[in-house]
């Protein structure tokens, strides 16, 4: 470790606060150099000696990239009222899953059904934007089932979350 600004050694840098972070699984460390007195954070991780390759619908292989979840997790979610904490730890327990699961390859369809049963319970409009993708629906039908499905199934789950279509009364919901 050097110091990114004067290049002194790591004899020249000073640890000034330590703390966990992404779940406690890195650590976080602010550190100051005594030779031009300038601070910056650096990151400690567990190295994944093992990669993983995600195997697509098409039979490519990609290495594993947690940040194609996030990605995908936050064009789902866009213009939704969903902190980006949420994103996340959906983000973070789904990778768990993958890897507690699988030690090489992993399905691409594996990896889009664990984050799509967390997103489910998390927002209804972005589990049906991500599924939409996910599930390739070919008719406008089978989007439709699709949300009347997570409309049923939520009925009485969390009336907080909104919903995805309104539901009309009555003959004087006409009037």
């Amino acid at each position: 470790m050097r110091c990114p600004f004067c290049d002194a050694d790591k004899e020249s840098l000073k640890v000034i606060d330590s703390r966990s972070c992404d779940g406690g699984k890195a650590i976080r460390r602010r550190r100051q150099c005594k030779g031009c007195g300038r601070r910056f954070t650096t990151y400690e991780r567990v190295e994944q000696n093992m990669r993983l390759t995600v195997v697509k619908r098409d039979g490519r292989r990609q290495p594993w990239d947690r940040d194609k979840i996030l990605a995908g997790l936050e064009r789902a979610c866009f213009k939704r009222p969903v902190p980006h904490e949420e994103l996340l730890r959906i983000r973070d327990e789904a990778e768990d899953e993958v890897f507690k699961s699988h030690d090489r390859e992993v399905a691409s369809d594996f990896v889009a059904r664990a984050v799509i049963e967390r997103l489910k319970r998390l927002d209804q409009v972005a589990y049906v934007r991500f599924a939409s993708v996910h599930k390739r629906f070919k008719t406008i039908e089978e989007l439709v089932h699709e949300a009347q499905s997570v409309i049923d199934a939520r009925r009485y789950e969390n009336p907080n979350q909104g919903q995805l279509f309104e539901e009309r009364g009555g003959p004087e919901a006409d009037d």
